[in-house]
């Protein structure tokens, strides 16, 4: 990809882009950031590239900005159909996301993980097997580092993971994965999406690009999932958590079973931390991505053994007066929560609610039905969440995340759960589902002050 001494326009500042911003101007581009936030509410991004040859574009798109442009990249969280990035389009200029321009500057083999839920913590696990089996690795994309950070870096590694957002890859062209998993598909981001299948379509995307030589990991216990076999090129790889396979990887009788070309590998489960049957998908993807990619059996599984998982997701926060408390934060949409609700027998004292992301809550009825004694809700959605759920069991509505614990607590009974799930996103309250997340804990630890 030739950048010196062409127009580029980076759409979108924040993290990914200044990252991008960075790494253009130091190829000998010439730079515009564009932005239709203001200046003052990013200028922790924009003092990060001081001294730095950029010209700077806040509050508005400028249409001869775009117009002018050798190439436009697309930070995650602007959509592509923005009438400046539409306009560009019709004039023939290319347009991407950072990961397909990061990506044509990476050599080693690449990983990318997709899927509505569970991306993180199997890119993290599948990332900490590489390291563990003794390949020098970048963990990326969605999470942490931007893509582009390891080709600034200069540094040589010899696999790369990434988790990969529908975002990033709308705007994909040659972005290649040697193997690419995707884990589910349920009902997410339909305030930047006009339909599902808009959304399913630009998840399948990550297969574009694969040949016979790749593997595309498939969670067939997903009918979505299981139906986009014919999306790809690739050798498909079926895994399971509800069927025996002949090959590829599934889990019975708490035992992980990888069974490719001859090759068997076993996994007890008995020994992992992690707990919850959504993580027993996790950790197959993970194991499945690692052993496909040079990993060595014994090691990775030492290192899925010790691995504790992430905050935010299914974490223990404490137990207060024989209650335990769970910290979902991450649970960000419904299929998230189903995994969750999945994860207790009954007796769960829910807390969901923040912004609304359009989707439906009644695939959440039946759980709700027969596993939650009481619903208490917040945010903005928390009256669409009752009239959905509602009439299942008791249900109080209440106005900040700390009355929420409060009243879950006067619910609880010992041998109940209070689990934290939101199903929503966290920004009608919150900077990020991390920050909403430290308030539950800060809010049960407070709890515990009050009853000691």
């Amino acid at each position: 990809m030739e950048l010196k001494n062409n127009n580029i326009v980076v759409v979108g500042l924040a993290r990914t882009g200044a990252s991008v911003a960075r790494f253009l101007c130091r190829s000998g581009a010439k730079v515009t950031v564009s932005d239709s936030k203001g200046r003052e509410t990013l200028a922790k991004f924009v003092d990060a590239l001081q001294g730095l040859p950029i010209e700077f574009e806040f509050g508005r798109h400028g249409e001869e900005t775009f117009r002018s442009a050798d190439l436009i990249v697309v930070s995650p969280g602007v959509p592509m159909d923005i009438a400046p990035l539409k306009l560009a389009a019709s004039c023939g200029i290319p347009i991407i996301s950072e990961i397909e321009l990061a990506a044509s500057f990476i050599d080693a083999p690449l990983a990318a993980i997709t899927g509505t839920n569970g991306k993180t913590t199997t890119t993290t696990l599948a990332g900490e097997i590489f390291t563990g089996c003794g390949f020098s690795t970048f963990v990326g994309g969605n999470i942490g580092k931007p893509l582009i950070d390891l080709v600034t870096s200069g540094e040589r590694v010899q696999r790369v993971v990434a988790e990969i957002s529908s975002f990033q890859l709308e705007g994909i062209v040659n972005f290649h994965p040697k193997v690419a998993v995707l884990l589910n598909l349920t009902e997410d981001h339909l305030d930047r999406y006009s339909s599902f299948q808009e959304y399913i379509d630009a998840k399948l995307r990550i297969f574009a690009n694969q040949t016979s030589e790749d593997f595309a990991v498939l969670n067939i216990d997903d009918p979505l999932v299981a139906g986009c076999s014919g999306s790809t090129a690739a050798r498909i790889v079926p895994m399971s958590r509800l069927s025996v396979l002949e090959e590829g990887i599934f889990c019975r009788d708490n035992v992980i079973t990888f069974k490719m070309d001859g090759r068997v590998e076993r996994f007890p489960t008995e020994a992992f931390k992690l707990r919850g049957v959504h993580n027993i998908d996790n950790c197959m993807a993970a194991l499945a991505t690692a052993l496909l990619m040079g990993c060595d059996a014994a090691k990775a599984r030492a290192v899925v053994e010790n691995f504790t998982g992430l905050p935010h997701r299914m974490e223990l926060v404490s137990t207060v007066n024989g209650v335990p408390y769970y910290n979902d934060s991450k649970g960000t949409n419904v299929g998230s929560v189903v995994k969750s609700l999945e994860s207790f027998p009954g007796n769960i004292i829910l807390i969901a609610g923040g912004k609304d992301k359009g989707g439906e809550y009644t695939p959440l009825a039946g759980l709700v039905k027969e596993r939650v004694k009481a619903l208490v809700l917040l945010g903005e959605a928390k009256d669409r969440i009752r009239s959905a759920l509602g009439h299942l069991t008791e249900t109080v509505t209440v106005g900040s995340l700390e009355e929420a614990v409060r009243e879950a607590q006067r619910l609880a009974r010992p041998g109940d759960v209070v689990l934290f799930s939101p199903a929503c996103s966290s920004y009608d309250m919150f900077r990020n589902y991390e920050e909403r997340g430290d308030c539950f804990a800060a809010a049960v630890r407070a709890l515990e002050e009050r009853d000691r």
